[in-house]
């Protein structure tokens, strides 16, 4: 297609927007809605899905020695865990800082016990895939000089199926939210296409390709898609910088963390954006198609 032609398609689009001003302001009000919707859900599911990972990324597992097991035998068991597959750190604490835990915990009563420590030497380990905390724990638990493995057998489990059932419904409603989006939008795009349908016959009498006919209508939903992008990526940006900013300090040193909102501001943004002209486009695409069949 010549660069002339390209112009020209673009500047009746431009146009278009203008003639049918209320046209347009329907089109616009109702990406403008629905966008700000899909963008606070996803804002929402983004930072719990972040929860669920910062709660995956905290199980771990305890794994103590025997009490009687000397220094060799320690190191031995921990070079054993560090070569079991699936583990991503290994994390050593002795006999003395455990009763210190204790001690911390339960209260000076505990000292009496410096003298004689019950305790043995322990292992913080990690899981690479959190999913195989217990599979790993298992291995770990048939080794020589393993007194206990401690991993929340039976919570930890479900703590997964939950996370991963709150996942699941999380995605399944944003794409309910897209498809009733793309059927809102792409109605209302069609209701201002049906209003032009004499303009698309005389178009089509003249001789215009059905690519010539299409292209200015698609340009036009485009435009609607990225008129419509502005409000709900200004009030999310604005609205998540205020959040970040009064509750951030607030949260330090808590398992939540609301997202660092830069990058993830504009990655929103790029996703509001993308959907706004992919759906104005789709929407214009789909319905001038009844026109030029005709």
């Amino acid at each position: 297609m010549k660069a002339r032609t390209m112009g020209r398609h673009f500047r009746e689009s431009l146009k278009s927007l203008g003639r049918n001003s209320w046209m347009t302001f329907a089109s616009v009000s109702a990406v403008t809605v629905t966008l700000l919707l899909v963008g606070v859900f996803i804002v929402i599911m983004m930072n719990l899905n972040q929860l669920a990972d910062n709660l995956e990324n905290d199980v771990e597992i305890k794994v103590i020695a025997e009490p009687a097991a000397d220094a060799e035998t320690v190191k031995q068991l921990e070079k054993e865990i560090k070569a079991t597959p699936g583990v991503a750190s290994v994390l050593y604490a002795s006999r003395d800082e455990e009763l210190d835990k204790m001690i911390k915990s339960f209260g000076d009563e505990l000292n009496l016990y410096k003298q004689s420590n019950p305790l043995g030497d322990a292992f913080y380990v990690k899981a690479a895939d959190p999913h195989k905390t217990a599979e790993i724990a298992i291995k770990i638990d048939k080794y020589a000089n393993t007194y206990k493995v401690v991993y929340g057998e039976g919570k930890v489990e479900k703590l997964f199926n939950v996370l991963n059932m709150s996942r699941n419904i999380g995605m399944v409603l944003i794409l309910a939210l897209l498809f009733t989006a793309m059927f809102l939008i792409s109605n209302t795009i069609r209701l201002t296409i049906v209003a032009r349908g004499r303009e698309i016959e005389i178009m089509k009498l003249v001789g215009a390709t059905n690519s010539f006919v299409r292209i200015p209508f698609v340009l036009e939903g485009i435009w609607l898609g990225v008129l419509g992008s502005i409000i709900p990526m200004a009030v999310i940006s604005i609205s998540y910088y205020e959040l970040y900013e009064q509750w951030e300090p607030r949260l330090q040193n808590e398992l939540f963390q609301l997202m660092n909102a830069t990058p993830f501001i504009f990655q929103v943004n790029g996703l509001l954006l993308f959907m706004g002209i992919f759906i104005g486009m789709w929407g214009s695409f789909m319905s001038v198609r009844k026109f030029l069949r005709a």
